[in-house]
């Protein structure tokens, strides 16, 4: 079970990056944009790097919805390799079962 801090710091980085993403996207586009004066493509990523680190997806992490384990996510159910191996032999993910052989 991760701890709780950790979890809620995930919260609030995925409600920054939601807050931020249209300038961001804006502002992405500015830079990538060769139309653009070299002053003008410089100033946007000047105001990208002003922008709060949190506002970027890439910080944010995919954790299991029952534990909140980082590791080994799946992201068709949204659970850890642990739970999804609970759910899958007790029946809980349509399509899937414990292979035997």
């Amino acid at each position: 079970m991760a701890k709780k801090s950790v979890s809620n710091r995930n919260e609030k980085r995925i409600k920054i990056v939601e807050r931020f993403r249209v300038r961001r996207d804006k502002l992405r586009e500015d830079v990538s944009n060769i139309n653009l004066s070299d002053k003008e493509r410089w100033e946007a990523m000047q105001k990208m790097q002003d922008l709060p680190r949190d506002a970027s997806p890439s910080r944010r992490r995919h954790r299991c919805k029952l534990c909140g384990r980082p590791r080994a996510y799946n992201r068709l159910t949204g659970l850890c390799r642990l739970h999804m191996r609970t759910a899958t032999i007790s029946g809980m993910v349509p399509g899937m079962r414990k292979a035997s052989w």
